[in-house]
């Protein structure tokens, strides 16, 4: 792994991105605050080209059956890229752009780019994957690990869901749509409106994470840290809900994170 750490600035906001780690992005200080769980596997790490858990590691391609490595038993998680070195494709003071090739164990060549984008009150996130050859199905998503804890009072979660997807003893959806029900959550949500949650640290800051995609996991079982996971579709969605990237349309997705203090 390539200790390569990138540092984007704007205004007294402060990313760091290391392109060795699987593309992540390493750490978001506001006013010198860490906003993020700090170690090789937290952050803020890209999922991709699938999310959540596949179930069994299987998903149909065409009319072929694929097997994944099961990094989760018994199921598939999280993709491939965030186990690999990602290239810097270019840097700017407050953006980078990394890529990353899809190579074995997932079946079809292409590429994945990923751009990180700071502003002074907000960091944009955007995600495309090519083919160099045949379509496939794909998710994207991104998988925070935001601070409980900031130093006063626990965060705060606010959004308005359309459903919550019921989850099954697998840890993966049923199928069947429920009222939201109260955490702890690691569940994948609906918001057909888009992907808008509110964390709180009261009497510190306010962020919100946005996208215009509609589902999104939510992950407050660890005491350290809660996650708000915008993605492409809900897990297991290579089988239930794919995406097709073609040669002619890639597949792209964008979250943003915008703050102000209080």
């Amino acid at each position: 792994m390539s200790d390569e750490e990138i540092t984007l600035t704007a205004g007294d906001a402060e990313a760091t991105v290391q392109p060795g780690n699987g593309g992540r992005v390493g750490g978001l200080r506001i006013g010198g605050v860490e906003l993020l769980r700090q170690g090789e596997r937290f952050g803020c790490f890209p999922m991709v080209p699938w999310c959540g858990r596949v179930r069994d590691g299987r998903f149909l391609d065409g009319g072929v059956v694929r097997q994944l490595p099961l990094n989760a038993p018994p199921h598939a998680i999280h993709g491939t890229a965030r186990d690999r070195a990602w290239r810097t494709a270019r840097t700017s003071m407050a953006e980078a752009v990394l890529t990353c090739e899809l190579t074995d164990p997932w079946p079809h060549p292409g590429r994945v780019t990923q751009v990180v984008a700071l502003t002074e009150d907000a960091l944009t996130l955007t995600m495309s994957v090519e083919t160099y050859e045949s379509s496939f199905p794909a998710q994207i998503g991104w998988h925070p690990w935001f601070n409980r804890n900031l130093g006063g009072e626990d965060v705060r979660l606010d959004f308005d869901p359309a459903w919550q997807e019921e989850r099954g003893d697998d840890h993966l959806p049923t199928g069947n749509r429920l009222d939201p029900k109260p955490g702890p959550w690691d569940d994948c949500f609906g918001m057909p409106g888009g992907v808008d949650v509110t964390l709180t640290w009261p009497g510190q800051l306010e962020l919100k994470v946005t996208s215009r995609e509609e589902w999104v996991v939510v992950y407050d079982e660890q005491a350290e840290a809660v996650c708000v996971e915008p993605q492409t579709g809900p897990p297991n969605g290579l089988n239930t809900l794919p995406r097709l990237v073609t040669p002619l349309e890639p597949l792209e997705a964008t979250t943003t994170w915008s703050w102000r203090r209080l």
